[in-house]
């Protein structure tokens, strides 16, 4: 179990985030608007949290979309898995995209995405002047065929 520090902004409202079982691997994080938010098809929006992590080195959180959501409604994360890096302080704001074919709404506290906690590794490049071979070599977007 690790500590993570984390700080409510002057517009957070209700509860803090908690894991909805014991074996879950994201917690619930909530809109918080001063009015409900309609997004048309096609439609994108950033959500705020009101909350900022104080996340450890060596580690990341990973905004991924609710399932839920995503399969009743289209609505989804537009860049999943978003990254908030070890030094963002800053407000943790979600960015949804409607991908459905009716308009969303979204109200206040509703749980709007779930974050995981992730390891991070950094690598040291070295410049090389070949790579060792593969079978699948450089094809790419298909090459190893559908199924």
């Amino acid at each position: 179990m690790m500590i993570m520090k984390i700080k409510t902004w002057p517009h957070f409202k209700g509860e803090l985030p908690t894991y909805q079982s014991t074996g879950a691997s994201g917690f619930d994080v909530r809109a918080q608007l001063d009015k409900p938010l309609t997004l048309k098809k096609g439609e994108r929006a950033m959500i705020p949290t009101a909350l900022s992590f104080e996340i450890p080195l060596g580690f990341e959180i990973q905004a991924r979309p609710r399932s839920g959501w995503a399969a009743k409604q289209g609505l989804t994360v537009l860049n999943t898995p978003g990254t908030i890096d070890a030094d963002y302080r800053g407000e943790v704001k979600i960015i949804v995209i409607n991908l459905g074919q009716e308009d969303v709404l979204i109200n206040d506290q509703e749980r709007c995405a779930q974050l995981v906690i992730a390891p991070v590794f950094q690598a040291q490049f070295e410049l090389a002047t070949e790579l060792s071979s593969t079978e699948r070599g450089a094809g790419g977007f298909g090459s190893t065929g559908k199924g």
